[in-house]
């Protein structure tokens, strides 16, 4: 009974998708919007499958500037929330900042970016720096300060170091919070880049997004838009199998 229930649940969410789709036909065919505002589901599949090479030459550099940008972030959010737990002077003083920075809008910063390192590839990925930094360091934080104080008490009994407590007890008790950021980061990566590719750029999806939108090729631009959601969706499903790969006494025995 209960396996039933959760294969109903799992068919939920496509029974929506599958709604929002057929409504979205019905406004388009029936003439309620003009399809040069709101294309058909039909004409945006269309103009998937026919534009796919172009997208897919301009979604590698998109992906090349989240990858890049990605391991820069989640280096130094590591660092970053190791030195914070490491001492509580410098928690004070760099945690108000990270809160702070994360105040400021992508889009504002974006523009300065791109004036101050041209059009290439590094505004875009400092910019994905930026943005999957914060989640990471505050989810590390959060699990290195969580940690049961009993384990780490045995371990001192034992003679254990700063280190051995950290790589035996913190790190691995941290790995939820930090998988749970990294997922954060990783939908925000593939935004960020492109919307710095969007304000200033020669290649990536935010630069076909803006030729496609100024030609009024609004079919294109909906497939644009399902593709970055596909990447996103596809970078959160890595996410979750390294996960499932490093956390194996978190699965759950069916």
């Amino acid at each position: 009974m209960k396996k039933q229930r959760n294969t109903t649940y799992n068919f939920i969410p496509i029974l929506v998708i599958i709604a929002i789709i057929a409504i979205w036909q019905i406004v388009s065919v029936s003439g309620l919007v003009p399809s040069y505002i709101l294309p058909s589901p039909t004409k945006v599949f269309k103009a998937f499958v026919d534009n796919f090479p172009l997208m897919a030459d301009h979604g590698k550099v998109t992906l090349i500037e989240t990858a890049i940008g990605l391991a820069i972030g989640i280096f130094l959010g590591f660092v970053s929330a190791a030195v914070m737990d490491a001492s509580r002077r410098i928690r004070k003083a760099v945690y108000p900042l990270l809160i702070i920075s994360q105040t400021i809008p992508t889009v504002a910063i974006a523009p300065l970016l791109i004036l101050w390192f041209s059009y290439g590839l590094l505004p875009k990925i400092i910019l994905v720096v930026i943005t999957s930094f914060f989640p990471i360091a505050v989810g590390l934080l959060d699990g290195f300060m969580s940690v049961d104080e009993d384990q780490i008490m045995l371990l001192k009994s034992m003679k254990a170091n700063k280190w051995q407590i950290f790589w035996n007890v913190k790190f691995p008790g941290a790995l939820t919070q930090f998988f749970s950021g990294l997922k954060i980061a990783v939908s925000y990566a593939v935004v960020s880049a492109v919307v710095s590719e969007w304000l200033g750029g020669t290649q990536g999806l935010g630069v076909y997004m803006t030729r496609v939108k100024k030609s009024y090729s609004y079919d294109k631009m909906f497939a644009v838009i399902i593709l970055i959601s596909l990447l996103s969706l596809a970078l959160i499903a890595i996410v979750n199998l390294i996960q499932y790969k490093s956390m194996p006494w978190k699965r759950v025995k069916k």
